[in-house]
């Protein structure tokens, strides 16, 4: 892993959520993108090197609205940027991780992704992503 990629942020309303990451960080958000698959709208906000992503459902359903609904907002998951997703998930379940995904997906922000399951991950979602070598 070369390094935290990302925080993920549960909101109930992006928008709102929008307004108030601006004001703390002080720079307006720079891309806001729809995962359809994953029933979820995102927007990213970079300092420096560090992003923050927020997330919000787009359905009743999907993974963000049970977070919310269970946990209500707040830290979803920490991404870390990797060389070769496929070798890091293949690595990691040799490790004894239980890996979400087989194989990575398409993700926001032109990344393919792959989630650990918290339960091996001391009760944090961890997203592995990779720069993707097709454009979105």
């Amino acid at each position: 892993m070369k390094k935290i990629e990302h925080i993920g942020i549960a909101v109930k309303d992006l928008n709102i959520a929008n307004d108030v990451f601006a004001k703390l960080m002080g720079t307006p958000h720079y891309k806001v993108e729809e995962v359809e698959s994953e029933g979820v709208r995102t927007s990213f906000f970079k300092s420096g090197p560090n992003k923050i992503e927020l997330l919000e459902a787009t359905r009743p359903e999907s993974p963000i609205a049970k977070f919310i609904e269970k946990r209500g907002e707040g830290i979803h998951h920490i991404a870390f940027d990797v060389e070769d997703i496929e070798a890091e998930i293949a690595r990691l379940k040799e490790e004894g991780f239980v890996v979400l995904n087989e194989k990575p997906k398409k993700g926001a922000d032109n990344k393919l992704v792959a989630f650990l399951h918290p339960k091996t991950t001391n009760g944090v979602l961890i997203e592995l992503c990779q720069e993707s070598v097709i454009n979105n």
